[in-house]
């Protein structure tokens, strides 16, 4: 599954009004009965998915919780600043 924030094209930190802004603005546009691409209905599934878990407050911060545990910016940096900062005790 995609992002929510990037399937809507919304910021993390973006308010409940502004999703629902968002979600029914791409429901518009990749709603299977305007939208004759034949991947629509998939995208349209798609934006419903992410709205459904925006739109709730307490699934959306549930989902919060676990994009920041997951998401590290960079990864090598993140390991080699783990690695220096434990050889640095082992050393001392």
């Amino acid at each position: 599954m995609r992002d929510p924030y990037e399937v809507l094209d919304i910021s993390p930190a973006a308010s409940l009004d502004e999703i629902k802004s968002a979600y029914r603005k791409a429901a518009r546009l990749y709603h299977p009965d305007k939208n004759p691409s034949p991947d629509a209905a998939a995208r349209f599934r798609e934006v419903q998915t992410a709205y459904e878990l925006l739109g709730d407050e307490a699934r959306r911060r549930e989902y919060d919780a676990l994009r920041r545990r997951n998401l590290i910016d960079d990864p090598l940096q993140e390991a080699a600043s783990l690695w220096n900062a434990y050889i640095e005790k082992v050393i001392t």
